[in-house]
């Protein structure tokens, strides 16, 4: 018990003795170092003392100075300072500046064999744009220290200046038949009696070749421009040849890729086939469509009928489809990548006349068969896929056949065997035998390569409409064959004097060249490279 009471006396006077110690700690005051700092602001100095430890910002705070905007101290607001020192009020300012600059246009001087050498033309007036630029100047204590441009934003596009200048040409003229027109550059051009004389009817520069056709009385040419809209893909035009002042008619149709074409009759009455334009390629969906509009000089347009509603369109559909009206204009043929058939023009109901194996063609495009009506109305030309022997794989057969699809019974029938996916079959104009027969000619593209016909280059081939008396007429054999295209050529609707022959406008490497099938004659009529469509 003793030793209990013992430990119990000296835990006590351990705690008392800390208690009193605390108690003196807490009655002694602290005592905190003052420093004198002196502050370099708006051209002045201030000299305070504060407590060591004290921040830079509460330091000027303390002596009723204020950081504004992006003002700034050194050292920073939140350095703590711990001994005598200064402190520097850097003022900020910014100063933003608008100013609008313009910008010079280029001349540019383009060759052509469309003039005569040495004569110019003003093909586009030049236009100075004006560019809008925003720029930052930073000042600090009234010192300009940086200067930069934070944006630019073209207010006004420039427009170059572009000078047609005619250069002597190799190339001896040719008498025509009747008035050609082709594209070049983006711009339509005539060719009238002669090939030497020429003329320049649309120069916007901007003709994206889609549709370029030539009405059947050789007065209008439909065509196609492309839009600066990005979500547009172009629109449809149409001017008269004889107008002196090329006056430009829209005809309120956008995006057209496939179709546009002129409705044989007396009223101005054109047909189309639309799209919708998409960001992923191969940059439309086809709407399958087939509209029937009419207009007038003063730009009036009207739909008058419409053969073909919106449609999905089958197997790749969504590349679309092409139409062609008969002479007569009494229905449409159409082919899409798996079928070939009319539409009835009271009717308006599809009537499938060959079901076609669809081509695989391992990309963002689609195969679709060139159609030609004969002029007889009668017939179809066209290319069939036809499986191979011995492949499993019928949508990648090699295999296409030049066809005749009778419109007045009978089957389809093969004229041309392997000819290649882009025959593109081209029938003549009516020629009238001595035996009062009227007969014509089919022209068309035979690949150089049947079976590898998606890359190949082409000749042009000739036949009689049954098929017979075969030959390749151009490009020689011994030199490159054209590439081709569904606009490769055109006949004439006229004979020439000379022949009494109906001439083939070819474009090959860049270049017109007219043909006379009959001769095996050819002359080229152009000499730029430029060439990207034409009719007659």
């Amino acid at each position: 018990m003793r030793l209990y009471h013992f430990y119990k006396i000296v835990l006590i006077a351990c705690v008392l003795v800390l208690i009193g110690s605390g108690c003196s700690t807490l009655s002694q005051p602290s005592v905190q170092e003052e420093i004198q700092i002196q502050i370099d602001v708006d051209g002045r100095l201030e000299s305070i003392t504060v407590p060591s430890g004290t921040t830079a910002g509460d330091t000027l705070s303390t002596a009723g100075i204020a950081l504004n905007g992006n003002d700034r101290s050194e050292p920073a607001a939140v350095m703590t300072l711990i001994e005598d020192g200064e402190i520097h009020v850097i003022r900020v300012e910014e100063s933003i500046e608008t100013e609008q600059v313009v910008i010079p246009f280029e001349v540019i001087r383009q060759p052509t064999e469309n003039l005569p050498a040495g004569q110019e033309k003003l093909l586009q007036a030049g236009k100075n744009g004006i560019r809008e630029i925003i720029s930052v100047r930073v000042f600090e204590n009234g010192e300009e220290i940086s200067f930069s441009e934070v944006s630019s934003l073209d207010l006004e596009d420039t427009v170059n200046e572009i000078i047609l200048v005619g250069v002597q040409s190799s190339i001896a003229p040719v008498g025509l038949p009747s008035p050609l027109v082709y594209l070049s550059n983006g711009n339509a051009w005539v060719m009238d009696q002669s090939t030497a004389n020429r003329y320049l009817l649309v120069a916007t520069g901007d003709l994206d070749g889609r549709v370029f056709s030539l009405s059947e009385d050789g007065e209008w040419l439909l065509f196609t421009r492309t839009e600066e809209d990005e979500d547009i893909i172009n629109s449809l035009w149409v001017v008269a040849l004889d107008d002196p002042e090329n006056l430009l008619i829209e005809l309120d149709t956008l995006n057209v890729i496939h179709y546009a074409d002129w409705v044989p009759g007396i009223e101005p009455k054109f047909a189309f086939s639309s799209v919708e334009p998409r960001l992923s390629a191969p940059g439309w969906q086809a709407n399958n469509d087939l509209i029937l509009k009419v207009f007038s000089e003063n730009g009036w347009t009207q739909r008058v009928n419409t053969l073909q509603e919106t449609n999905y369109g089958g197997v790749y559909g969504w590349w679309g489809t092409d139409f062609q009206f008969s002479p007569g204009g009494d229905f449409v043929a159409y082919a899409s990548p798996d079928q070939i058939g009319i539409i009835p023009y009271e009717e308006a109901e599809k009537e499938v006349l060959l079901d076609l194996i669809p081509f695989k063609t391992q990309g963002d495009w689609a195969w679709m068969p060139g159609i030609g009506m004969g002029p007889l109305g009668n017939v179809i030309f066209s290319v069939n896929h036809a499986s191979q022997e011995g492949s499993q794989a019928d949508e990648e057969s090699p295999v296409f056949d030049l066809v005749a699809i009778p419109l007045t019974g009978g089957g389809v029938r093969t004229l041309v065997y392997d000819v290649g996916m882009f025959a593109y079959p081209l029938p003549s104009p009516i020629t009238a035998k001595v035996t009062g027969e009227a007969s014509y000619q089919v022209a068309y593209l035979q690949a150089i390569f049947p079976e590898q016909s998606a890359t190949s280059n082409y000749r042009v081939g000739l036949m009689d409409r049954d098929g017979s008396n075969q030959r390749l007429v151009f490009p020689a054999s011994d030199n490159p064959g054209l590439q081709p295209s569904r606009g490769w050529g055109a006949w004439s609707p006229q004979t020439t004097q000379a022949s009494g022959n109906y001439p083939l406008a070819v474009i090959y490497e860049g270049n017109i060249w007219i043909l006379d099938p009959e001769t095996g004659d050819a002359w080229q009529v152009t000499g730029d490279g430029r060439v990207g469509a034409l009719d007659w």
